[in-house]
């Protein structure tokens, strides 16, 4: 993992030569590397979509993911966290800590993935290993041992000396790191002193500290050249724990990645973690029935082979699930295993086809593409005919337009981008629609009360009649559809925070169906969140600047125009940071400006920070169902009668 351009993708292919699987290392620029297979990653020069790889390093089978580096293409990166066993982030000697660098890194820890630090592109003008370990300490963690130190940085010279297992600098070092994770290790160094070295001691805290994400051991050197590759190498089999597979257990394994064989058909990416899945075996996954494996594909030797099953430990290519989806548990098929890691985008667009006749054509291709990447959240207005995709941010929607015309040789353009906002519950609002009254045509009886809940909570429905009062099937119609109709709130933005409860019930033995709950459902949602209230809240991030400290002057005002709320400057020397609060629908204004503002020198990080009350006017968003606001041209859709 790493920011874009701190090479990730050059350290594989040296990492795949070291092991003998490729006889020449590719390039990146040449588009000539084995994991960037996509045509437009070969022509962009970036990582867009995850790609696996597995080779033999020193004995021990590496599983490697190559993944993206840009922030536009964070959810790649989020797919394969539940899978790793650990991770080796890679930093740019020159760059040193950037702004995806610290989202990682956080994320990594927060986890408690084992990760190795490797600062990369010593033999670049610039290169400064010294100064990057001093960031990577101040930025990422302190809790940083470095295995070694570069020297000829900035020639094709520049190479990693290893320190030795008795070294004074590494010792000190690593034990004052280790010490404060382990009182009990301070003991036995104050009591035995070199002895602690000296009997391997030193070397196996370091190995349980980095298992548990204690300790980050830092390398230095240059996947280019490929120096000090090897001895990342040794850190990789030697410090990164590797997981003992449960061969003979029940079959359990996680999909991480989902994509389209040149047929058409889907092809699953699974890592599994115990027992064997066998072609032509009958599984679940996720909340299906069952589909039948009809091939298998594991990685290994730097390719994807053809083989009769998949054992537990490896990564496979899985063929014939046609209802898998991306974070589906092979093994537990209650399980929907989407945990979010990252910021959700907080922006949209309209994707609009060039030739009308694309339509069609256009929705299949975003729905293909929506499996590969859950967070595009495809929506489709079927009133307007328009069809909706999320962003992180300008490159993605650059990507999706190459794509689609690659790929599926539709043409697009896109409408404005604007920011995803969200709609909080203010009050408590209540609301009962009786069976058999002149405005109710459903064989139902539903009431509901929407109330508060507090940030990130999540929609949570509870009962308030007895459970037995209502059939089992015509409950679970209700509590399925009240997630569905909170989508759009009042203002047409999702309401993704609130309790739901279910105060009153009844229907009839003779004619009541799932369907007449599942229809009057939203009638009574939407007019309890009416009497309850919301406010709409649009996304903030915190932004980090740093400028020449002569450019403040000019850089303020700008931003007091953006209504940004900055904290107060601290001035390094020449240099100048300042932090801050600014919202999402103003953060492309501020990149299209800050070049001229400080003569090209400034540099800005943002990431997503809350949701905020939108100040003036209140933002809408049109809506995409049958507007239960309205009740008379709801039921006209709904029921076919006013």
């Amino acid at each position: 993992m790493a920011h874009v351009d701190a090479g990730k993708t050059s350290l594989t292919e040296r990492l795949l030569h070291l092991a003998g699987v490729i006889a020449q290392v590719g390039s990146v620029d040449a588009g000539s590397t084995q994991t960037d297979s996509l045509e437009l990653e070969r022509r962009r020069g970036i990582t867009i979509r995850s790609a696996v790889v597995s080779f033999v390093l020193d004995g021990v089978t590496v599983n490697l993911i190559d993944t993206p580096g840009h922030p536009d293409f964070i959810a790649e990166v989020e797919r394969v966290l539940g899978v790793l066993d650990g991770a080796v982030l890679v930093v740019s000697a020159v760059e040193g800590v950037q702004a995806q660098t610290r989202v990682l890194m956080r994320t990594l820890r927060r986890l408690g993935i084992p990760t190795l630090v490797f600062v990369n592109k010593l033999d670049r003008g610039g290169a400064d290993a010294e100064r990057v370990f001093a960031e990577i300490g101040e930025k990422l963690t302190p809790a940083m041992v470095a295995m070694g130190r570069g020297c000829g940085e900035g020639t094709r010279r520049a190479g990693f000396v290893a320190y030795g297992p008795e070294d004074e600098v590494f010792v000190t070092s690593a034990t004052e790191v280790l010490a404060d994770s382990d009182e009990e290790f301070l003991a036995a160094y104050v009591e035995g002193g070199a002895g602690v070295v000296a009997d391997g001691r030193l070397r196996r805290e370091l190995v349980s500290q980095v298992a548990r994400s204690r300790v980050h051991p830092v390398f230095f050197g240059s996947a280019i050249t490929g120096a000090g590759v090897a001895e990342l190498v040794g850190g990789i089999t030697g410090l990164l724990p590797a997981r003992e597979p449960d061969a003979g257990g029940p079959a359990v394994g996680t999909v991480f990645k989902v994509e389209r064989g040149p047929a058409g058909e889907k092809v699953a990416y699974l890592r599994m973690f115990a027992g064997e899945l066998h072609t032509r075996e009958r599984v679940r996954f996720g909340r299906g029935e069952g589909e039948k494996v009809t091939a298998v594909r594991v990685f290994e030797d730097g390719s994807a082979v053809q083989r009769p099953s998949v054992t537990a430990g490896r990564i496979a290519k899985v063929w014939g699930l046609s209802d898998v989806r991306i974070g589906d548990r092979l093994g537990d098929p209650g399980s929907e295993g989407r945990e979010q890691y990252f910021a959700p985008p907080t922006s949209e667009t309209v994707v609009v086809p060039v030739r009308t006749g694309d339509k069609g054509g256009l929705h299949v291709a975003l729905t293909q593409l929506a499996e590969q990447d859950p967070l595009i959240n495809l929506r489709q207005d079927d009133v307007a005919q328009e069809m909706y995709v999320s962003l992180y941010g300008e490159v993605q929607k650059e990507v999706i337009e190459a794509t689609l015309a690659l790929e599926y040789g539709i043409d697009v353009t896109f409408r404005e981008t604007t920011p995803i906002c969200v709609e909080r519950v203010l009050g408590s609002g209540a609301s009962f629609n009786l069976m058999g009254t002149p405005d109710n045509p459903f064989a139902a009886t539903i009431g509901l009360r929407i109330e508060p809940a507090p940030v990130d909570a999540g929609v949570d429905f509870r009962l308030e009649v007895e459970r037995g009062s209502l059939l089992p099937t015509l409950l679970k119609a209700i509590e399925e559809t009240v997630p569905h109709a909170l989508q759009q709130g009042l203002h047409g933005w999702q309401v993704p925070d609130c309790t739901v409860t279910l105060t009153h019930s009844g229907y009839s033995s003779a004619g009541s169906t799932a369907g007449d709950f599942r229809g009057l459902t939203p009638l009574v949602v939407m007019d309890a969140l009416t009497r309850a209230g919301t406010i709409v809240c649009e996304p903030v991030h915190h932004f980090r600047l740093e400028i020449p400290a002569d450019t403040l002057g000019s850089l303020l005002p700008a931003l007091s125009q953006l209504g940004a709320v900055p904290d107060a400057p601290s001035t390094r020397g020449a240099g100048c940071v300042l932090e801050g609060r600014i919202r999402a629908a103003v953060v492309h204004d501020l990149q299209q400006r800050l070049p001229g503002l400080t003569r090209g020198e400034g540099v800005l990080e943002f990431a997503f920070e809350s949701y905020e009350p939108v100040r003036g006017p209140v933002p809408s968003r049109p809506r995409t169902d049958h507007n239960p606001l309205d009740r008379k041209e709801y039921l006209l859709h709904v029921v076919r009668r006013a």
